[in-house]
């Protein structure tokens, strides 16, 4: 666990200038100390965890730490349009963790499935349904649920023993990883009381993490030769979305316009009208983006980073990107403008009981669920 505290959060303004089918667009970097970005919501509200293991809020350029169940960690990683956030947090000592809703200032353990010992809360809904999953143990079997009404629904899986609930739209569609019949680990959309799998791109292996309210799904699968590419399921296909000449790629994020963000082996990327385009591309700053985890429909991203000016290279910075006025407003307006730079393969969210990004259950030497 990092030991610095959040700092104070920097703002930066940077210009960006992308190529002809992107324009001229400006944005500006908020730092927002060190830790992690897991959710945005449309106002531009950030949530995640900072540097000691704590949740936090981040909202109109203040950051408020939401607490504790008990007096141990906590994590949030999802948010939805009324402020509501959800995420995990430690109890008993410290010896397990449990989904929580953070609301009107307080935070609510939402408890476990029968039989469970171990929660976590990952996305809500702006009716303020609740997704994640729950667990026998520390590790294994663990469900997909839905939270709703004050009563916590078992989703099921794909066959197999084990599933993981990673995003919910405002429809209630639910989106994540489940194991089939077979033993392998596929990415599923759960609509109308049922599971459907999403298949993969061609291996063996898939997981969805977002979903817009279209029914629009991103997350990773692996091709016919065993890379993890970045997809986007739309209309009952999955669309591969490259990884930009790297070995490897992930989408983790997606607003209604159908714009997404993730990660590259080499760089955070942000797909938008049919085209994927690295961080490191349309923005110059002294930054090494490790990924983008989440998009609004105003085109604010949040994730994490390490920036070039922290005299601790190894700790992530969590930020937040935001578009600005285009650069001839800027003028008017007397702005400065500086700029932004490239990222590094990471896969950094973790949920208790989940590796996070780059679970690959499938991988396991037995085929099974870990």
């Amino acid at each position: 666990m990092r030991k610095a505290l959040v700092m104070p959060a920097v703002l930066f303004l940077l210009s960006a200038v992308a190529g002809d089918a992107w324009g001229q667009v400006q944005y500006t970097l908020t730092d927002l100390g060190p830790g992690d970005a897991y959710g945005i919501n449309s106002s531009g509200q950030v949530v995640g965890e900072n540097a000691n293991g704590q949740a936090f809020l981040y909202s109109g350029g203040s950051m408020t730490l939401l607490g504790t169940i008990t007096t141990y960690g906590s994590s949030a990683y999802g948010i939805n349009n009324n402020g509501q956030v959800v995420g995990s947090a430690e109890t008993n000592g410290g010896a397990a963790d449990h989904a929580f809703l953070y609301s009107g200032g307080s935070m609510q353990d939402l408890g476990t499935l029968p039989g469970g010992t171990v929660s976590c809360a990952t996305g809500i809904n702006d009716s303020g349904q609740v997704v994640g999953y729950s667990c026998s143990n520390a590790n294994v079997p663990c469900h997909a649920f839905l939270y709703s009404g004050g009563s916590m629904q078992d989703l099921g899986t794909l066959g197999g023993t084990t599933s993981y609930a990673l995003g919910i739209n405002n429809s209630g569609q639910v989106v994540g990883v489940a194991e089939t019949s077979a033993g392998a680990c596929h990415a599923f959309l759960y609509s109308g009381g049922a599971m459907h799998d999403l298949g993969t791109l061609g291996g063996t292996y898939s997981e969805a993490y977002g979903i817009n309210n279209s029914g629009q799904v991103v997350g990773d699968a692996t091709t016919s030769t065993g890379a993890d590419h970045a997809f986007l399921y739309s209309g009952g296909v999955m669309q591969d979305l490259g990884t930009l000449g790297g070995a490897q790629s992930e989408a983790y994020g997606i607003n209604n316009k159908g714009q997404a963000v993730g990660c590259t082996d080499y760089d955070a990327f942000l797909y938008s009208g049919g085209s994927m385009m690295a961080f490191g591309d349309f923005l110059y700053e002294p930054w090494d983006f490790g990924e983008a985890t989440g998009i609004n429909d105003l085109g604010q991203m949040c994730g994490d980073g390490k920036p070039y000016y922290d005299p601790n290279p190894a700790e992530d910075h969590a930020f937040l990107l935001a578009p600005t006025p285009e650069p001839s407003t800027l003028a008017l307006l007397g702005a400065g403008a500086i700029g932004l730079l490239a990222c590094a393969w990471r896969r950094t969210r973790r949920f208790p009981a989940y590796s996070g990004f780059g679970w690959h259950v499938a991988r396991d030497t037995k085929g099974g669920v870990r």
